[in-house]
């Protein structure tokens, strides 16, 4: 199938390019170009000059849709959780498993398998374990029962359970193990530090020695103060280290995420963190206003969208639109290791797309060249 997208206006992660089109072939991208110079014999179908970015990716999310992978993490939760997001403009995610029992824990890496067989082209990545390795003076609204130390039969159980299902970790630093950390390392898990109150001298040596991000700055985990500076500290003095962060000015003030974007610039990443209403289970949170409480009243999650979240950036933030498009595309994309596959609109990338109008409501998305309007 071979068809050109157009009039648009193409965000390509590089520039940005009015009454321009896209020939998309089969699942790719294979021209950008204005659309006075589509061939003449190719069928069009009209993007209604809309905003059109890469397919936003999200790393880090629990639920949507009124599914909560936490409480039932099972095939039908991710099917249901893959469409909801798709009409969101998030082509692709992380489905999030908190601090949890080892069953549930299991039953989460074995529905993503099951999923990822049923639907091999489907848009989840893999699975993102927030705990159960952190530390609990920094647990957040983490169940403090669930926490426990690194352990390397566990480690190796879950790795067995999916090959490459385990795309993301984030453990305390201080609590990590040498062998821990090793083992996730040669499986090709990206090691993020969270849920942590590690030293800046503890940041920075889990940094260069292979944790590659910080999950959602700020929140659990030391902060920078003039004598310890912390691990927030640490993230923005490690060159490597990329963060992700929740743009939705409750988890964090806008005014954190412009100045942590002026130091950080490309290694900042946006997620978000967004769960769903659950009256069951260990995790139930019931939606307070524009957030996520637990029962407790201690905020537990987000209520945002990932274009949510770059609109925040664009009105709040002050970033140009096209950076903060990069932040939930081309910059999570790298995370990951998949910048050469998505995040950009470029010849050979992956046809997954986000089209959205001046008002910020996604319009359509096209997967893997298949388009689909809302």
């Amino acid at each position: 199938m071979r068809y050109a997208l157009t009039p648009a206006l193409l965000h390509t992660g590089t520039a940005t390019l009015p009454e321009h089109a896209m020939l998309i072939k089969d699942q790719r991208i294979e021209a950008v170009l204005p659309a006075t110079e589509l061939p003449a014999d190719v069928p069009r179908i009209n993007a209604h000059g809309l905003h059109v970015a890469p397919g936003l990716i999200d790393l880090q999310v629990y639920g949507g849709g009124g599914v909560l992978f936490s409480t039932h993490p099972t095939v039908a939760t991710l099917a249901r959780m893959q469409d909801v997001f798709r009409a969101q403009g998030t082509t692709h995610f992380v489905a999030t498993m908190p601090t949890n029992s080892p069953a549930l824990t299991r039953a989460a890496l074995d529905a993503a398998q099951a999923f990822r067989e049923q639907q091999p082209d489907s848009g989840l990545l893999g699975v993102h374990l927030e705990g159960p390795y952190i530390n609990p003076e920094k647990k957040g609204a983490h169940r403090s029962e669930f926490i426990k130390q690194p352990n390397v039969a566990e480690l190796r159980e879950w790795l067995a359970a999916g090959q490459g299902v385990l795309r993301m970790m984030t453990l305390a630093p201080e609590m990590a193990t040498p062998e821990a950390v090793a083992l996730l390392q040669a499986a090709g898990v990206v090691l993020s530090a969270g849920h942590s109150n590690a030293t800046y001298a503890q940041g920075r040596a889990a940094f260069e020695q292979g944790f590659a991000a910080a999950t959602h700055l700020f929140n659990a985990m030391s902060a920078l103060t003039g004598r310890e500076p912390g691990l927030v500290g640490a993230v923005y003095d490690a060159a490597a280290a990329q963060a992700s962060i929740i743009a939705d000015g409750i988890h964090c003030d806008f005014a954190s995420v412009r100045i942590s974007h002026k130091l950080l610039r490309e290694r900042l990443f946006l997620i978000t963190d967004a769960v769903e209403e659950s009256p069951e289970g260990a995790y139930q949170f019931r939606r307070a206003a524009d957030r996520f409480v637990d029962a407790g009243g201690t905020l537990a999650g987000s209520a945002l969208t990932m274009l949510e979240a770059v609109r925040n950036c664009v009105q709040h933030v002050g970033l140009p639109l096209d950076e903060g498009l990069r932040m939930a595309t081309l910059y999570p994309a790298r995370v990951l290791g998949l910048a050469q596959q998505l995040g950009r609109l470029a010849p050979g990338y992956e046809a997954s797309l986000c089209l959205f109008d001046d008002a910020w409501h996604v319009q359509g998305t096209v997967f893997r060249g298949e388009v689909q309007w809302h």
